[in-house]
């Protein structure tokens, strides 16, 4: 059995890395790398170092609005299904990759596998959230993460091919960070973060990411955030989207800011090792909110809805306006419950997903 696989974003490359390790030893894989995130820092260095098969095919769609990136995809990925006659179109997650990947199958009558299906957060104004549920809902198997996921597709009538086998995000967490990160990596923070000066007095620190449209668009809320930053009472390390990056380089000439490291996009090993150590994570992010919750680092999220609302409980993870005053009270005014709960399986979630295509 052929599946061809399509994926082009962060995360993506993370989930693959996990299921496709499986995948290989019973199918034949077609890679295809739509090419959302291209910086090196976004994309390359994921495959060197997750060991993931490099991609059979790259489409090089690269940057540019909702409407030409999808479009872009839609065309590149219909041509390669046509040519390589799949079985079956294997998805991840919720970007424009993902809908582009499912529409373009679909409409060729191939059955889509979606990894990560049932994700919700009830606003549709966000991008990721009209992916979803739009992938899910023409999607042959839903490879659900949660039995809230489950639950999630069952109110809108998906039953059908719908299996909860745990989240693959936890499979590569849990696989990467006893394999690959500790306590005594310390020398990854002088090779990433050369021009920090006090490097050496730095022995707790505060892991941050920025990059949704709605917390981006315009200066006022990275301002915001900033600002909120630099009353924190460690260094807060933070990884610069390229998003995100000419709002911080004006905001930086504006400001000048002392307590916060600002540095280029991290590797996922040097990601999982700033989130283990951290104080406290602060972030925009889906996967990285979760990724702190599994690796036991309370989390802060600058958003007013989460996808992953198992991970509130305990105030674990704290939503936050993008105000300096709310991010602040979370990260200071709140008690956070000593106990984390085993949420997202054992880390043998793309084992589950093989068994199910066996069968």
């Amino acid at each position: 059995m052929k599946i061809l696989t399509v994926i082009g974003a962060r995360p993506q490359f993370i989930k693959a890395a996990a299921v496709s390790r499986k995948l290989r030893e019973f199918y034949t894989e077609i890679l295809v790398h739509t090419g959302q995130h291209y910086d090196k820092n976004m994309s390359d260095v994921f495959f060197d170092e997750l060991s993931i098969p490099k991609p059979d095919y790259n489409l090089g769609v690269g940057s540019g609005s909702h409407a030409e990136q999808t479009g872009a995809m839609l065309v590149g990925i219909e041509k390669l299904l046509i040519k390589e006659k799949p079985d079956y179109l294997m998805t991840y997650g919720d970007t424009n990759s993902t809908l582009a990947a499912a529409l373009a199958a679909s409409k060729l009558h191939i059955p889509v596998v979606h990894i990560e299906a049932g994700l919700r957060s009830y606003n549709m104004l966000m991008p990721e959230e009209q992916n979803r549920v739009l992938c899910d809902h023409i999607s042959s198997l839903l490879f659900c993460p949660t039995d809230t996921a489950v639950n999630n597709l069952a109110k809108e009538g998906i039953t059908n091919g719908v299996y909860n086998v745990g989240d693959v995000m936890c499979d590569a967490v849990l696989y990467y960070s006893r394999n690959n990160i500790n306590a005594s990596n310390r020398e990854r923070f002088s090779k990433l973060i050369p021009l920090f000066e006090k490097i050496d007095t730095v022995d707790k620190w505060y892991l941050a990411t920025v990059h949704r449209a709605e917390n981006t668009d315009g200066t006022e809320k990275v301002e915001e955030i900033l600002s909120a930053f630099e009353s924190f009472d460690y260094p807060v390390i933070f990884p610069v989207h390229p998003r995100t990056k000419p709002t911080v380089a004006l905001l930086r000439k504006r400001h000048g800011y002392k307590n916060i490291i600002f540095c280029e996009p991290m590797g996922y090993l040097d990601m999982l090792y700033f989130t283990e150590n951290a104080v406290k994570v602060v972030t925009d992010s889906g996967g990285l909110q979760k990724e702190a919750y599994i690796l036991k680092t309370p989390c802060i999220t600058v958003r007013p809805q989460t996808e992953w609302i198992e991970t509130l409980e305990g105030n674990r993870n704290i939503l936050s306006e993008p105000t300096k005053e709310s991010i602040l009270n979370a990260a200071f005014n709140t008690t956070v419950s000593p106990t984390v709960k085993t949420l997202y399986g054992n880390g043998d979630a793309a084992d589950k997903i093989i068994e199910k295509l066996v069968k």
